[in-house]
């Protein structure tokens, strides 16, 4: 018996009696790999922008489209249930991308390798965590509190399933329901479309140099220092889309602070200095270029308005992260009361005793992995944190969805604490205690996000009738699988987008060189390395790896050091990099030739960065980073939320304009759809829910996948394809008005506009729309 009316007369979509195929090979194997894609994609996003956008919807309408062509071609189609499973197992590769993105780029940043076992182990871990935390928790969460928690995007993902039934599962079905399976063909048509949208312009622009990926105007006296710039990135129109006008005009909001106020605040303050302006220790302000003033100044600033930003969503967070522990805990004690009574298939989760073992043998391997230099204490922290997160996450994403569950908030938490722990310890050295910190954050932060996204998955299942089990088991396989493939594309990413300066003799100071008993680590040599990336052709030699982490014996960062320890190479990483060109050749008149490098802001893992090394080292420009923390606080003052802010300030104003247009695109689809839906009466969040399942986040959806994959794939080529990509370039240059000239700027954004102009279309069905919406008045 249950005391909840909203459970009291709750009906699954199929009934428990009926036994219908569920956890079936092809739908595991096509969830787990749209799960690596949709994963890719948002790792690609979240290196850029630092966020995400849930995977879920789009999953399940590819997944009703994919099985519906199967069924045309003489192949059966995919029960609702087996759907479910495609969507459980697919949404894994998001939360996963998301904890790896926020977390793993911060140890290039702290001085240290971007090891494949390293990120493959705290991914793993943190993504089994999660789940198997989570479990214990699906009786209290998604059924006793039914209702009562609404789990909004979970919610709208079953009406996506129960939209593209097919007719078995109708037959089956125990509610009347009016199946539209062409709605659901149309669906899958809309995001094919934005995917190849996507993934073709991206190609013809990054490949064949079609138009100009940056289009930029930088301004004169008297603004001097101003200037605006767009990405020419349907990815990042795509996300602006999914998350909305507020959002994304905050972000925009960042942007213009940090290019048409800050910078040229600095230039034109700083233009009669002759020495330069700390931190900056070699150019004179009046010679620095717009981006040598952001990469040298604005992205402490903004650094210290993310961490102040996350620090205060935390403590904004800190009621309903209590209500979610407390509510959390009391439901899993009334849960545990009814333990014994026989459950139905629909009720009916992974055996609690193999959970545990599963959860103490995941603890096991946390502790003695080397990789992730841990300690007993760091693993104690990780239990710890680590299911109260979950418990956090899972309920709060019932509360305010995925969209809104602050899991940098969670991570930013841990973080903080565990490095306050270590500082009164006395733990403070970069080799080990860095590393440990960051794996203890990287584990919580993953596992949060994970335990999230299971409760969404569970609670889509609820609506249909699933088998909880089955759905554990699929979530499972999905995050074991995104976990050990999103780790090398992380690497590659890095890797392929990586500078190597050479280091001239008079660089340096002549005792800057590698300590005589570093030489002797690791068995007599430090680790040996090769020149990757596009200038992996032009030396083929093999040198030692120096990470530099005192400031006092010269320049900090990563070398590549002959046997006698004197620096042949500067490295400067994809992730956080700065320098975003470099010489490929020279052209019939003895000029350098330039090609870009695309560099990966990272902007959350920046923020873990600074906060495990501004607490255990000091090593951090405080005066910039304390402005950073000022603008955040005057924001709060004045009732805005500071987060979306700082990460606009942060990054390129590049980045941040897209995400506005797809917002402002948004903004006027919704206006069109609230004057449709007025005569229905329908609150706030159902109109949300409404406008969320619309044709154009579907699009926009496509437009992510399509725009962020092709960016990866040639991220990932742009060695083998230098040459050709060189070729392009060069006639491009000579003969694309769209790519060079003096209105390649204006002309270059057209292609953009027009997918902005698609969007709208789509999202107000003008395209694609149904007989009924186009008679609509």
């Amino acid at each position: 018996m249950t005391n909840n009316p909203f459970l009291a007369i709750f009906r699954p979509y199929i009934p428990a009696r009926v036994n219908m195929r569920e956890l079936t090979v092809l739908p595991l194997i096509v969830g787990t790999i749209l799960g690596v894609i949709f994963g890719a994609s948002s790792l690609y996003l979240v290196l850029k922008v630092g966020l995400t956008v849930s995977a879920s919807i789009p999953v399940a309408v590819i997944s009703i489209t994919l099985f519906r062509i199967l069924s045309k071609l003489g192949l059966r189609d995919a029960t609702i249930l087996e759907n479910n499973i495609v969507q459980t197992a697919g949404s894994a590769g998001e939360s996963i991308a998301f904890g790896i993105g926020v977390t793993m780029p911060a140890i290039l940043i702290l001085g240290f390798d971007l090891e494949y076992t390293r990120v493959m182990l705290v991914a793993v871990l943190g993504g089994l965590l999660g789940i198997l935390m989570m479990i214990p928790l699906r009786r209290a969460l998604i059924v006793q509190q039914h209702g009562f928690l609404k789990y909004p995007e979970g919610t709208a993902c079953a009406e996506v399933l129960k939209t593209g039934a097919n007719a078995e599962s109708k037959a089956a079905a125990s509610v009347d329901t009016n199946t539209d399976l062409s709605a659901a063909t149309k669906g899958g048509l809309i995001i094919s479309a934005g995917f190849a949208i996507g993934f073709l312009y991206n190609s013809v622009m990054q490949v064949f140099k079609g138009w100009n990926e940056y289009p930029t105007k930088e301004f004169d006296a008297p603004y001097r220092g101003a200037s605006v710039s767009l990405e020419n990135n349907p990815a990042l129109l795509g996300v602006g889309y999914i998350i909305g006008p507020r959002i994304a005009g905050i972000m925009f909001g960042g942007g213009v602070m940090a290019y048409l106020v800050l910078i040229p605040m600095i230039k034109y303050f700083g233009a009669g200095l002759a020495t330069p302006l700390a931190p900056e220790t070699t150019k004179l302000i009046s010679e620095m270029s717009i981006s040598q003033i952001q990469k040298a100044y604005i992205l402490y600033i903004g650094a210290g308005a993310v961490a102040a930003g996350g620090i205060i969503s935390l403590f904004r967070s800190l009621p309903t992260i209590w209500h979610g522990l407390k509510g959390g805990l009391a439901d899993l004690r009334g849960s545990q009361l009814a333990e014994g009574e026989t459950q139905p298939r629909t009720d009916q989760d992974l055996s609690l005793k193999w959970v545990i073992i599963g959860i103490l043998a995941l603890i096991v391997v946390i502790t003695l992995v080397p990789a992730l230099k841990m300690n007993l204490l760091g693993a104690v922290l990780i239990i710890i944190f680590g299911f109260l997160f979950v418990t956090v996450s899972s309920r709060l994403t019932g509360e305010i969805g995925s969209s809104s569950n602050p899991i940098s908030g969670m991570t930013v938490a841990t973080l903080l604490l565990t490095s306050l722990v270590f500082l009164l310890l006395g733990w403070t050295k970069p080799d080990p205690y860095f590393v440990t910190a960051l794996s203890v954050g990287g584990i919580v932060c993953i596992a949060a996000s994970n335990g999230g996204t299971t409760s969404q998955d569970l609670k889509t299942g609820f609506w249909v009738g699933g088998t909880p089990w089955k759905q554990q088991i699929a979530i499972l396989v999905g995050a074991l699988v995104s976990a050990l493939l999103l780790g090398p594309i992380l690497i590659q990413l890095n890797n392929a987008s990586t500078v190597y300066q050479r280091v001239s003799p008079d660089t340096f100071a002549a005792s800057f060189q590698v300590p005589e008993q570093e030489l002797l680590r690791d068995n007599g040599q430090l680790k040996s390395e090769k020149v990757q990336g596009i200038q992996n052709s032009s030396d083929t030699n093999t040198y030692r790896v120096w990470h530099n982490t005192d400031p006092q014996n010269g320049q900090v960062g990563r070398f590549l050091v002959n046997p006698q320890g004197k620096p042949v190479y500067l490295v400067d990483p994809g992730i956080n990099g700065v320098i975003d060109k470099v010489q490929t050749g020279v052209d019939e008149g003895g000029n350098p030739v330039y090609q870009n490098v695309q560099k990966y802001s990272a902007p959350k893992a920046t923020l873990m960065s600074y906060i495990i090394k501004g607490i255990l080292s000091q090593q951090l420009p405080w005066g910039l980073v304390l402005l950073g923390v000022m603008i955040a606080v005057t924001l709060e003052l004045c009732g805005l939320s500071s987060l979306a802010f700082a990460v606009g300030l942060y990054l390129p104003i590049s980045s941040s304009a897209p995400i506005f247009i797809g917002g402002m695109v948004r903004y006027f689809v919704d206006i069109g759809v609230r004057k449709r839906l007025a005569h229905k009466n329908l609150t706030e969040e159902e109109i949300i829910a409404e406008t969320d399942k619309s044709p154009g986040v579907l699009l926009a959806s496509g437009y992510i996948a399509g725009g962020a994959l092709a960016g990866i794939l040639l991220a990932v080529a742009s060695v083998s394809l230098a040459d050709t990509l060189g070729i392009f370039e060069k006639w491009s240059e000579a003969n694309n008005p769209f790519f060079n000239g003096p209105n390649a700027a204006w002309l270059g954004m057209l292609p953009f506009w027009l997918l902005a102009l698609l969007l709208y279309y789509v999202g107000n069905e003008m395209i694609f729309g149904s007989k009924k919406r186009l008679s609509e008045k």
